[in-house]
Order: C-alpha cells, then structure tokens, then sequence
C-alpha cells in the first residue's frame, strides 16, 4: 500500500514537473518575442540601432549589409543576437526573482499564522460538562 502511495506521489510530482518545463518553455517564447518584436524595436528607434543586423564579418568573403546574408557568404560574429539573447535572460531572471520572491513571503505568512485550535468534539463537551458537573457535586 505504502508503496503504491509513493508511486502515486511520484507520478504526482512528474506530472507537476512537465507541466512546470510547458509553461516555461512558453513564458520563454512570450519573452523572446516581447524583446525581439517589442523592447528591441523601441531602442533601436531612439538611435537608428537595428540589432538584429549588428554582426562582425569573420572572413573576407562577407560583404552582406544584414545578418541572413553574411552568414551564408561565410563566419561572423552576431554580437546583435547575444544582445538580444541577453535582454532575454535578464527579463526571464528578473521575472523568476520575483516570483521565488513572493512565494517566499506566503510561505512566511503561513509559518508565522499559527493554526487556530481545533473546536472540540461533542463528546469532548459532554465529557467536560461531566467532569464539570463531578467536581461540584
């Protein structure tokens, strides 16, 4: 039976686990394109900046003026993706921060309430009103 239990429990934790990695792995596609569709465009208004396009061009055979280009002429260096890719990280860390944060605080708020004392029983009234009554009489 206790086995079973635990089986049962693992399952439960599993199942919580996969749920936990699918809305992860949605929440990191929410960002990126929040950052590459959003963020990215707005910043690069205020100077002319287009990072997606910001490369390093590795050889001499590279004489593309955007990122899909060069890198079929040959290796470059897509210092513009690493910084998108970096604004993504720091949003999704930033986000997770806060969250661990305030759930921290519930589980301080409800190790800090202490539990109200069960009501008694009706047998347990019966039985103090006896002993009540015993100590009277």
């Amino acid at each position: 039976m206790l086995k079973e239990f635990r089986d049962f429990a693992m399952k439960g934790n599993v199942v919580d686990l996969a749920v936990a990695v699918i809305i992860g792995a949605a929440f990191g596609a929410i960002v990126s394109s929040l950052v590459a569709d959003v963020i990215m465009p707005i910043v690069g208004a205020f100077g002319s900046l287009d990072f997606s396009n910001y490369f390093l061009p590795l050889s001499h055979n590279v004489t593309a003026a955007n990122l899909a280009d060069a890198k079929k002429q040959g290796a470059v260096l897509a210092y513009g993706t690493f910084i998108t890719a970096t604004v993504n990280f720091i949003i999704v860390a930033f986000v997770l921060f806060i969250v661990i944060r305030v759930m921290t605080q519930f589980k301080r708020k409800e190790a800090a309430a202490p539990a109200a004392p069960p009501k008694p029983t009706r047998e347990e009234e019966l039985l103090t009103e006896i002993r009540d009554l015993l100590k009277k009489g």
